[in-house]
């Protein structure tokens, strides 16, 4: 697992660096959503997670899900486009899990995507993550994960 100024990012997933969102492959041609735990560092305690609803599509590079902390409401963007095919429903109702276990109970959504060959071209490996994350922090003045 990279470490990233104090922020975990497992290898076995696949990560949008410029949006802070990973992706992992179900098995099933669905991928799951996430927020990185640089995100969720970043944002502070999240109070409200609202995505959207089952069986809508998303755009690539569009929102999938609108997230709010106490200093910080924007969207969660999905690298590939598609149609959500489930949400995190303890996250809607608890969404501090992102905070606590960003990687696992704290996932957004899951999506069937369109074309997810093109889309995963566009993501980094967990593996090679180290170096843009790096350089993403460097150029937000970011400092870390606590």
């Amino acid at each position: 697992m990279a470490t990233v100024r104090g922020c975990n990012m497992p290898d076995e997933l696949l990560y949008d660096v410029e949006n802070h969102i990973w992706f992992k492959e179900q098995g099933d041609g669905n991928v799951k959503l996430g927020m990185t735990t640089v995100a969720t560092a970043m944002a502070g305690q999240l109070v409200a997670f609202t995505p959207k609803k089952v069986g809508r599509p998303v755009q690539a590079g569009k929102s999938c899900a609108t997230v709010e902390s106490g200093k910080w409401v924007g969207p969660a963007k999905s690298a590939a486009g598609g149609e959500i095919v489930e949400i995190n429903e303890a996250l809607v109702n608890k969404p501090s899990l992102a905070n606590e276990d960003p990687y696992g109970a704290g996932w957004l959504i899951i999506l069937k995507p369109e074309d997810w060959a093109s889309a995963k071209g566009t993501l980094t490996p967990g593996t090679a993550v180290a170096g843009p994350y790096e350089a993403k922090m460097a150029a937000d003045g970011f400092a870390g994960c606590a």
